[in-house]
């Protein structure tokens, strides 16, 4: 579990580091988050520049051995060639899975 949060983190990460320097001074305009505790979380985020992320986190088989946690998420921006890129992810016991029409295929 602590290998595909920190994925998601560093996805996130890289995202953020990626934008260019004009967007530096981009606002959020809106944030929700719900921390549902143990269970999950779920967040949503959009800025002034066209960057979104929303995500959502679900416990699975609680107080079992099987127990995991399964990420879901979506996050779009618009790349500086005008191009709007959207990456839909899950993160789960299988590792970290993003689809997106830029993302080779298998």
């Amino acid at each position: 579990m602590k290998l595909i949060v920190s994925v998601v983190v560093f996805f996130t990460l890289s995202l953020a580091y990626a934008a260019p320097l004009e967007d530096s001074e981009a606002q959020i305009v809106k944030y929700e988050s719900e921390n549902t505790g143990f269970d999950g979380y779920k967040f949503a985020f959009e800025t002034s520049n066209g960057i979104s992320r929303s995500e959502e986190a679900e416990l699975k088989n609680a107080g079992t051995e099987n127990e995991s946690i399964v990420i879901r998420g979506v996050i779009s921006w618009t790349a500086p060639d005008g191009v709007l890129y959207t990456i839909n992810f899950v993160a789960d016991e299988n590792g970290f899975q993003p689809q997106g029409d830029h993302i080779p295929k298998k």
